[in-house]
């Protein structure tokens, strides 16, 4: 019989469902291995060839564990909440929940045709209020806790009230409100339960707070800063100004010393940890005070080179900072607003990286050096962060690049560090501190120190004179945990007298209402402000933002363990089984976001007591991406004709996207179609080359819609089967590179699997498989295929497999074998990466059990250990043949085999040799 993938495809996804070959028991006597993709957002667009190369790899590593004799858990979900279905539906009218349920059964019917071994039983989806129910309650914990700093944990709330209650809080070290006021037992006691209740919001993991925001006026929500560029939304293009909003956060800066450390623990790439490093931004200094007569009170500014205060020559505020008003003084305020709105429409992230803009405002304000008593202007400026440090810092043009083009484009004065600083003529300090040396020359009581101990010195000043105290920074943030948006989770929160309290556990989960519109309001409420009657015992108001997207997220390979309880968010013993996952597969764009939450929230679970382990990703994998090869035609300038490329006039042209499915393998358009294919062109004209047709350009780019170069997988399934996408998208190339997709390469894959069932029929399609007794060189071809395939599937190395394949299957061809002892083996081998082929002829053999939980092969190394070596023969320095000739040989036997070989003696021309080199299992050269 011919192969015919999609028949035998089909009919094994079916056989798999039918007979549950992939469920997964929660406990069992065999090793756990937990592998997870990161799940996808279930888009109307579905599925392109680029999404499944992840999943493939873990798919991959799923099916050779679960074979080699692991319980694997291998699941599969839905980031189900988001942006896009709900824009949908506010321009539409539709539910989201509509959208999401038919985008999630495109999805997964598109993944059900590559064969995927998930374990089905355990989806999940964030958006579903089964699900839901649980994230609530984590929040819920989360709002019920507090970190203690001396044990570097979090603990229940009860616990802090029984602390208040014997010593008040004079001596607790907690994560809490920077204005959270002192007060004794007795002050404690005193108070009566609204008071107190107020004092531990100051304590609480999750509070309510005024927090600078990336707010979008026409999406109506908050973006985070990678939704965010050039001042405007990633989606839709609309303007982003940064403003202050009362929003939930979460203290994960209470965690961000476990978080840097623990990195080390993690078996990810270096890369992607300092990521992590240089997000969280742990830096070492001081906070310094610098009063402000104007103000009647000082700014505290953080700096990590306190030593260098006495080249301080300004201080830069953030744009944000609340004094600003204050500060600024009648004749600079217009120009001092004006600066602060423009700044307000600039993403942090623009501010971090665009070093050499220079822009700010005086205020008109001056503030006076703690250490040497000069007056200092005040300025605004948008390189400082409201968000990190104090939002204040002190201007160095002498040690500092970017304070030096911010003072000199400003003409503000460079001020020496030291009395007697050479400068050169602009004032520029020539040397502050010699790197070669190591030595910081200063002023006073820092002179002649090194830069370490200089700052010590100063520091220990600073806290003598009680102007500032040594602190330890991070420029990581609590994370918002709002968006007033509708299609997210409901916050279990409702208000009274102003107060944000836990609506009852049994009664969650609180779920979503019905509303006639998904926008916000006409007066800029979010969207659930339009639930008529929405309310907690009816009088209550409920919190009307939703959670971020990054809530359901953070948690759910938890959910994964356990997806049916009903009872908590997973068993202690399922997660005590499962533990972390030992192989995570996504993409870089999540190094940060997501990756930092999931860290926090398991941190947190594994403070309370309610999981065993603390991270939860133990081994990382970044794919890389799959590009799109685009199609340009290129068209005349302000005319509707189109030329030929490589370009037959020089008349100037401009390059037009058009859909990949009319340009053929070799760039030819279809100038038919092509016409067909938007109005405009219906009377499009064309300079066809000099075969009459007309070439387009190919370039290499991210595949997506917008680009018209998007590959459907559900195509080449069609076409080629879903064996041949699984191993041609390995193919491509490294896993963690990205790589453009090229229809033309995948033949080759298709040729290698027709190749395949060739072993096991013959031209007449008739079975031919034998019994016979394998030959050596059958043997060595299995076993060393086995074990490169082993060794190369154990580093992640999923390329150079579908290599091995190649050549073994080529070499058995060469043989003509068609040995049971050899294929059967030999399609275990293979059935991770093309399971269902492989199970299409083990069935064919007789096999009445699954491929997929038989044994993985193991090399043996009898057959792999060689008996002879091919020597090439070189003859006066020229190879000229080669002999294979017995390990065992002694090099005067190897030189009289040589001299003995009748190619040798033709080459030789019958002349005696003048010397013989014999380099044992090397070569052979003789000189004549």
């Amino acid at each position: 019989m011919e192969y015919q993938p999609q028949s035998i495809e089909q009919k094994w996804q079916q056989y798999w469902q039918a007979q549950q070959i992939y469920h997964t028991p929660n406990h069992s006597d065999k090793p756990k291995y937990y592998v997870l993709d990161m799940f996808p957002y279930p888009s109307g667009a579905g599925l392109h060839v680029g999404h499944p190369l992840g999943y493939i790899a873990s798919d991959i590593v799923a099916r050779y564990k679960r074979m080699q004799g692991f319980n694997v858990l291998h699941p599969m979900g839905f980031d189900s909440f988001g942006l896009p279905a709900e824009q949908y539906a506010i321009d539409t009218g539709q539910h989201p929940a509509i959208t999401t349920a038919q985008n999630i059964a495109t999805f997964k019917q598109q993944l059900g045709k590559i064969g995927f071994s998930y374990d089905w039983s355990r989806e999940v989806q964030t958006s579903a209020p089964q699900y839901y129910r649980w994230t609530q309650w984590i929040f819920q914990q989360i709002f019920d806790s507090w970190y203690d700093l001396n044990a570097q944990k979090a603990r229940p709330i009860s616990e802090l009230v029984q602390i208040f209650e014997v010593e008040g809080n004079h001596g607790v070290k907690a994560a809490c409100d920077e204005d959270t006021p002192l007060f004794s037992a007795s002050d404690w006691k005193g108070y009566d339960a609204q008071k107190q209740y107020t004092l531990l919001l100051h304590y609480r993991l999750t509070y309510l707070a005024e927090s600078v925001v990336n707010w979008c006026p026409a999406l109506g929500t908050v973006l985070a800063n990678d939704e965010v560029k050039d001042g405007f939304s990633e989606r839709g293009g609309h303007p982003v100004e940064r403003k202050k909003m009362k929003q939930w956060s979460m203290r994960i800066t209470a965690y961000a010393e476990r978080l840097l450390n623990d990195l080390e623990r993690l078996d990810w790439s270096e890369a992607l940890k300092e990521m992590q490093r240089n997000w969280i931004g742990k830096s070492y200094g001081c906070e310094v005070q610098f009063e402000v007569p104007a103000l009647g009170h000082a700014l505290t500014a953080f700096t990590t080179r306190i030593d260098t205060i006495y080249g301080v020559s300004y201080l830069v505020l953030a744009p944000e900072h609340e004094v600003i008003d204050q500060l600024a003084t009648p004749e600079r305020r217009a120009e001092v607003e004006a600066y602060v709105q423009m700044a307000k429409n600039r993403s942090e992230r623009e501010r971090q990286t665009e070093v050499k803009t220079v822009s700010g405002a005086f205020t008109g304000a001056y503030a006076i050096n703690p250490f040497n008593g000069q007056q200092i202007p005040i300025w605004v400026a948008d390189y400082v962060l409201a968000g990190y440090g104090t939002g204040v810092v002190m201007g160095v043009p002498a040690s500092d690049e970017r304070d030096f083009r911010f003072a000199t484009h400003f003409g503000l004065p460079i001020v020496p560090i030291i009395d007697k600083t050479p400068v050169d003529e602009s004032g520029k300090v020539l040397e502050v501190y010699s790197e070669k040396s190591g030595r910081m020359i200063n002023s006073d009581f820092l002179n002649g120190l090194e830069v370490p101990e200089a700052i010590q010195r100063a520091i220990a000043f600073v806290e003598e004179k009680n102007i500032g105290k040594a602190k330890v920074n991070y420029r990581l943030r609590d994370a918002v945990f709002s968006r007033q948006r509708y299609w997210g989770e409901p916050v279990p929160v409702y208000f009274k007298e102003g107060l944000p309290y836990l609506i009852p556990q049994d009664q969650l989960p609180l779920t979503l209402p019905d509303i006639e519109a998904y926008k916000p309001t006409e007066d800029g409420e979010p969207p659930l402000a339009r639930a008529e009657g929405w309310k907690y015992q009816g009088q209550y108001p409920y919190e009307l933002t939703t959670m971020p997207g990054w809530a359901g997220s953070s948690w759910y390979f938890l959910r994964y363990m356990d997806s049916q309880n009903d009872q908590t968010f997973a068993e202690r013993s399922a997660t005590d089984y499962w533990n972390s996952v030992d192989l995570y597969i996504g993409g870089t764009e999540h190094a940060v976001g997501h990756l930092l939450y999931s860290r926090f929230w398991a941190k947190f679970l594994f403070d309370r007591g309610y999981i065993g382990f603390e991270e939860p990703f133990q081994k990382l994998l970044n794919q890389g991406m799959i590009q799109g090869v685009s199609a340009l035609v290129h068209k005349l300038k302000d005319e509707n004709t189109f030329v030929s490329f490589p370009l037959q006039t020089d008349a100037e042209t401009i390059p037009v996207r058009v859909d990949i499915s009319l340009v053929d393998a070799h760039d030819k358009l279809d100038t038919a179609a092509f016409k067909q294919w938007r109005p405009e062109y219906q009377n499009a004209k064309f300079i066809p080359d000099a075969n009459g047709q007309l070439g387009c350009e190919r370039v290499v780019e991210k595949m997506s819609k917008s680009k018209y170069n998007v590959v459907n997988p559900d195509e080449v399934i069609a076409k080629y089967g879903a064996d041949t996408l699984r191993l041609y998208e390995m193919f491509l190339g490294p896993i963690e590179l990205s790589k453009p997709w090229n229809t033309q390469g995948i033949d080759g894959v298709s040729k290698f699997l027709r190749k395949l069932w060739r072993l096991f029929y013959n031209e007449q399609d008739e079975w031919q498989l034998s019994d016979a007794a394998p030959s050596a060189e059958e043997w060595k071809v299995l076993h060393k295929t086995i074990k490169k395939v082993s060794e190369d599937i154990e580093r992640l190395s999923f390329n150079t497999p579908v290599s091995a394949f190649m050549i073994a299957v080529n070499e058995l061809n060469t043989l003509k074998c068609h040995k049971q002892a050899i294929l059967e083996p030999f399609l275990q081998l293979l059935a991770p990466y093309a399971p269902h082929i492989t199970e299409e002829l083990w069935a064919k053999m007789g096999h009445i059990q699954s491929i997929h939980i038989a044994p993985f092969p193991i090399w043996d190394e009898q057959y792999l250990a060689e008996d002879s070596f091919e020597y090439p023969v070189s003859i006066n320095g020229k190879m000229r043949t080669k002999l294979s000739l017995p390990l065992d040989l002694s090099p005067a036997e190897i030189e009289q085999r040589a001299l003995a070989d009748e190619t040798v003696r033709r080459w030789m021309a019958d002349k005696a040799p003048k010397k013989v080199i014999v380099v044992p299992k090397k070569i052979i050269n003789v000189v004549v």
